[in-house]
Parts: structure tokens; C-alpha cells; sequence
């Protein structure tokens, strides 16, 4: 499991150990970016017995790359934010997610990804770590996160044949190229 809320999101303290406690009573092995600055007005800390309960199965840093990260085959899940770019490198590396929007966009994201798309689950906006461990547990080993994984690598197919040199964002890149910027009767400025 890759756990991320993005580069602006802030928690409380209480959120953080919901979640950390959540994530530890799954069982299941996780990297998590929490940045120095995620902690609204604290510092992030977890409490003792997590370290205890966690050192053999997780890892914690400040920052990694994550689209490496989400194309190793180890990743079964990403538990994000929902903003545009983490959702569209997560469909691209074929890795369902479990959702947990804060503002802007990240709520229709998260509609998108978990009712059109069905390759989410939605995380409460009210964190509690029975909520967290059941969704990363069902993502992990149940029949909605097997059909998830499923989904969402034919998400991953259909973003490579866009993106390929014949496909739909690449034609439509070319066409906004010819059409606007190599048009020699487009005003840029009136």
C-alpha cells in the first residue's frame, strides 16, 4: 500500500494516528510520505507501540518519486487525496485507490474514481482507523478490490492507447499545435 496526501493537504494529529492506526491494523505492508509540514500545528508523531507494531512492514519518509513508485509491481493500492495528478499517475499505473478528498477538485475526483470509474473506495472525512483498516483490507484481499485491480488496470490500458503516438491525446495535442500555434492567422494578443 503507497500512502500520499500530496504536497499541500495538512492533517490533524488525531488524523494521523487514525490513519497510522488504521493502516497498522491492516496488516499489510505500506510506504508513507508524510511531509515535515503535513501536521496542521504539530509535529508528526505516532505513538510508541506503532513504531512497535509497524518496523517489520512499513516505511516512512519525507518524499519519493511517485510515479516509480506506482509502477512497482509491488503496489497494491494508493491511499490519496484525490488530486488531479496523483488520480491520472495512479490510472496510468494501473493502482486502485482508496480516497480521502480535502478541497478543490479532489471531491470530484474522488466521485469520478470511486461511482464512474470503479477503481475507489472513499475514505470518511471523518477519519477513524476501523474505517481505514476495513477499506485498505478490502483493497488488499476482497472481492471489490480484486475487481478494482481489474478495472483499474483496463484504466491503465485505454491511458497507454491515448497516449500512444496514434491516440486520441496525442492527435489532439498535434491538432492544438497546428491550430494554435503554428497558425499564421492567430492573434495571440488584440
Amino acid at each position: 500500500m503507497y500512502v500520499n496526501f500530496g504536497s499541500i493537504t495538512t492533517v490533524t494529529k488525531e488524523q494521523l494516528v487514525e490513519f497510522g492506526m488504521g493502516l497498522a491494523e491492516s496488516c499489510h505492508p505500506f510506504l508513507w510520505i508524510i511531509r515535515p509540514d503535513m501536521v496542521a500545528g504539530d509535529s508528526a508523531i505516532l505513538p510508541p507501540e506503532y513504531t512497535e507494531e509497524t518496523k517489520e512492514r512499513s516505511f516512512i519518509c519525507s518524499w519519493c518519486p511517485q510515479e516509480e513508485v506506482l509502477n512497482h509491481p509491488s503496489i497494491g493500492g494508493f491511499l490519496t487525496h484525490s488530486g488531479w495528478g496523483s488520480t491520472m499517475e495512479s490510472i496510468s499505473s494501473g493502482v486502485p485507490m482508496l480516497c480521502w478528498p480535502f478541497f478543490g477538485d479532489q471531491q470530484t475526483n474522488c466521485r469520478y474514481t470511486c461511482s464512474e470509474w470503479g477503481i475507489g473506495m472513499e475514505i470518511d472525512s471523518t477519519v477513524k482507523r476501523e474505517n481505514v483498516r476495513k477499506l485498505v483490507t478490502e483493497l488488499m484481499e476482497g472481492e471489490k478490490g480484486e475487481k478494482m485491480k481489474k478495472k483499474a488496470m483496463e484504466w491503465r490500458k485505454l491511458a497507454e492507447e491515448a497516449s500512444g503516438p496514434s491516440g486520441s491525446s496525442s492527435m489532439n495535442l498535434d491538432k492544438l499545435v497546428k491550430e494554435v500555434l503554428l497558425s499564421k492567422t492567430t492573434t495571440l494578443y488584440a
